[in-house]
């Protein structure tokens, strides 16, 4: 299953005397996945290896939800982006009211706060395939990469279940996402370099095995 989600982005509209929340001009769609054939390649590239120690693994090693060129943080940049409905009201960056869809478990989240940012890969997982060996810079850019299909918006119970856990122990309960989650996954790990196992390879080629092309 394609994303087609259109994002909006979190710029007030600027009219004079209206005081309410007003919904946001639209911004970006989010990276589209790799085709399949594309994915299959990527994969078969990726280079299998043991998981390196989480010595020295720490969240704020990525910076997350750094500042974009636009003075929003990265995380205000998705909910915009990925989000129906986004409002401000205020000329603010923080939406105040939208829809988010959560991919993972085929839910819509209706509250900002419950509008979790996943990374598709792992902080951690990325940590022991490679990441621990980057400069802060690549660590901050991986961290906060809008680029590639790395950031998608996640229920607060998806993201949670899934926590720092690759396709070889975790997959999404909504299966018809599988394909594009298997896409996704390898493209970044293939962009950015990252290590695999003989596990996640084989999980990640069952996912792609759904695919309908």
């Amino acid at each position: 299953m394609r994303r087609a989600v259109l994002g909006l982005s979190l710029t007030a509209l600027a009219a004079v005397g209206v005081a309410t929340a007003i919904p946001a001009p639209a911004l970006a769609d989010p990276p589209a996945p790799p085709s399949e054939a594309t994915a299959r390649a990527e994969l078969a590239g990726l280079t299998v290896a043991t998981p390196g120690s989480m010595d020295g693994y720490a969240r704020d090693k990525f910076d997350i939800w750094a500042k974009q060129p636009d003075g929003c943080t990265t995380r205000q940049d998705v909910l915009a982006r990925d989000g129906k409905d986004v409002s401000d009201g205020s000329k603010s960056c923080q939406p105040t009211s939208g829809k988010w869809y959560s991919a993972y478990d085929d839910t819509t989240v209706t509250e900002v706060a419950q509008a979790t940012i996943d990374h598709m890969v792992p902080l951690a997982e990325a940590w022991r395939s490679g990441a621990s060996k980057w400069t802060a810079d690549q660590r901050k850019n991986f961290g906060n990469d809008l680029k590639d299909p790395q950031l998608l918006i996640a229920s607060e119970s998806s993201n949670s279940s899934k926590s720092d856990s690759g396709p070889a122990d975790w997959k999404p309960t909504n299966k018809s996402f599988w394909c594009t989650y298997a896409e996704d996954y390898t493209h970044v790990k293939s962009v950015w370099k990252l290590t695999t196992t003989d596990a996640e390879k084989k999980a990640l080629g069952s996912m792609l095995d759904t695919c309908k092309s």
